[in-house]
C-alpha cells in the first residue's frame, strides 16, 4: 500500500493510522430533499453500481443526512488481509465536510487508542455501545467521548455489522441534537443500515481480493487476473526493460544461518528492492530465492522514460543497501555472519510475455521471453567484471543522449544461449548528470 502522504488538517488521525484519500464533495453529492424511502431506494438500485467505497459512503450518508435522521458524523471500520494493514475506515462529518479513506497498521490493534475506544468492544466483543454525551457517565465512559461533547455532539452509538474474520466489522453514528438520538430516528436508522451493510460485505470481498492479488501478484498482474484473465496462456506480449537483482554468496549465508535468521535477511533484502522498483514505475513479477524479477513496461512509461526509471531504480537500490550496511536494523542476526550484504543488478530490454503459464490447475502470472533469459546473464556478469550495475546496448541506447556518455563500456560479452555477443556497459552507482 504506496500512497501519497496526505494533510489530515483539520482531523488528526494515532500514529497507526495513515490517510489514504480524501473527499470534500460535501452535500452536492447527493440531492438535498430526501425521504427514507428515497435513500432505501438508492441502495437498492444506484448505489449497486459505485465502485469506490469511500464515494458510496460519503453519498450515502449525506443523503441521510438530507433525509433528517439526525446523523452528523460516522464511521465505518472493515478488517481485511494485507501484509501492513488490519483494516481500512472511513470517517464522514457533516460539520467539516469531509469523508476521508484510512488505514490502520497490524500493530494498531495493541495500542491503547485502540483498546480504551468503544471500537474494541464492537469490533473485538461484538457489543452494541451507545453513549449519551450530555451526562457525566457518558463523558467518562471512554476517552473519545469527552472530545466529542466539545464539538457539539450530544449521543454516540456504534454498531457491530456482520463479518467473516474474527473482527466484527463496525459503524458508528453521532448526532448533534439536544437529547440525541430519538426513537423513531433510531428505527429508521437501522432500517437503512442493514441494506448498507449488504453493499460493505460486497465491497470488503472486492477489496480482500484486490489486496491478495496485488501483494502476491503485483498490481498490474493482480488486476488483469481480476478482470478475468485466468486461462492458460492469457496474456499479451509487451517491450519492456527487464530488472533482474541478485544476493552475493546466499548459498554460504544459508548454509550458515538459520531458516528464521536466513528469512530475516531475505526480508531486508527484498524490502529495500520492491520499494525502489515500486516507487520508479517498475512491477515486481517475482522474488526468486536470492533474486528480484521486476519490468518497466515501455507502453505505460515510454521508451525512454522505462530505461531512464530502471537505472534509477537500481541506482536506489544500491543506495539503499549501502545504508543497510552502513547501520544495520535491530533485529538482524549477527552481522558478523552477513555482513555486508553484496547485490548485483542486470538491465535489459526487449519483448517479453506477461501473463499465465503453469499446468491445469496451477498457474502462475509471470514474465517469461529470451529478454528474461539474457537479462539473467547479464546480471551473472556483475561478479566477475567486478560492477554492481550493468546493462545492455538496447537500455542504453533508450537513455537521454546526455546519460550515455556516463556509462563505462565493459566490452562484448557472450551470453549462455545468446549467438552473438552482447555489448555491455557499466552504470555509476552515484546520480548521472546530464552534459
Amino acid at each position: 500500500m504506496t500512497r501519497h502522504a496526505l494533510d489530515p488538517s483539520p482531523r488528526t488521525y494515532a500514529a497507526s493510522v495513515q490517510l489514504l484519500a480524501r473527499s470534500s464533495r460535501g452535500a452536492t453529492c447527493a440531492p438535498s430533499d430526501q425521504t427514507l424511502e428515497d435513500v432505501k431506494s438508492w441502495l437498492l438500485n444506484d448505489a449497486t453500481s459505485i465502485k469506490d467505497v469511500m464515494l458510496m459512503y460519503e453519498e450515502f450518508m449525506w443523503r441521510c443526512h438530507a433525509a433528517n435522521l439526525g446523523i452528523d458524523r460516522a464511521t465505518l471500520h472493515v478488517g481485511t488481509l494485507h501484509p501492513r494493514v488490519i483494516g481500512f475506515s472511513w470517517f464522514w462529518s457533516a460539520l467539516d465536510g469531509f469523508c476521508d479513506e484510512i488505514a490502520a497498521d497490524a500493530n494498531a490493534i495493541q495500542h491503547e487508542a485502540f483498546t480504551r475506544n468503544p471500537l474494541y468492544k464492537v469490533m473485538a466483543e461484538g457489543e452494541f455501545v451507545k453513549v449519551d454525551l450530555e451526562t457525566d457517565e457518558g463523558l467518562n465512559a471512554f476517552p473519545i467521548m469527552t472530545e466529542l461533547a466539545e464539538q457539539g455532539y450530544t449521543n454516540y452509538v456504534a454498531i457491530p455489522l456482520s463479518a467473516a474474520g474474527a473482527m466484527n466489522n463496525a459503524m458508528t453514528l453521532a448526532t448533534t441534537r439536544k437529547g440525541g438520538f430519538q426513537d423513531g430516528d433510531k428505527e429508521r436508522i437501522r432500517s437503512v443500515i442493514e441494506l448498507f451493510a449488504l453493499h460493505v460485505e460486497r465491497h470488503i470481498v472486492q477489496r480482500i481480493a484486490r489486496n491478495v492479488a496485488d501483494t502476491y501478484l503485483g498490481p498490474i498482474a493482480g488486476q488483469r487476473v481480476l478482470d478475468g484473465e485466468i486461462k492458460r496462456g492469457d496474456g499479451e506480449a509487451i517491450d519492456a526493460v527487464v530488472f533482474m537483482s541478485d544476493m552475493r554468496g546466499f548459498t554460504q549465508l544459508a548454509d550458515r544461518m538459520s531458516g528464521p535468521e536466513v528469512t530475516a535477511i531475505l526480508n531486508a533484502y527484498f524490502d529495500r528492492v520492491s520499494t525502489s522498483v515500486l516507487a520508479h514505475g517498475g512491477e515486481i513479477l517475482k522474488f526468486m530465492g536470492d533474486g528480484v524479477l521486476a519490468v518497466f513496461d515501455q507502453k505505460a512509461l515510454g521508451r525512454e522514460a522505462a530505461a531512464d526509471a530502471a537505472v534509477k531504480a537500481a541506482r536506489a537500490v544500491l543506495s539503499a543497501i549501502d545504508e543497510f550496511n552502513e547501520t544495520p536494523p535491530e533485529g538482524l542476526p549477527d552481522p558478523a555472519v552477513w555482513h555486508p550484504l553484496k547485490i548485483g543488478i542486470g538491465l535489459h530490454m526487449g519483448e517479453v510475455f506477461f501473463g499465465n503459464v503453469g499446468g491445469e490447475e496451477r498457474l502462475d502470472f509471470t514474465v517469461i521471453g529470451r529478454a528474461v533469459n539474457e537479462t539473467s546473464r547479464v546480471e551473472s556478469l556483475c561478479k566477475p567484471l567486478g560492477k554492481t550495475l550493468l546493462l545492455t546496448d538496447p537500455v542504453r541506447s533508450a537513455l537521454p543522449t546526455g546519460l550515455q556518455s556516463a556509462l563505462d563500456p565493459m566490452g562484448d560479452h557472450e551470453l549462455r544461449g545468446v549467438g552473438s555477443p552482447v555489448a555491455i556497459y557499466s552504470a555509476p552507482t552515484h546520480d548521472m548528470a546530464v552534459n
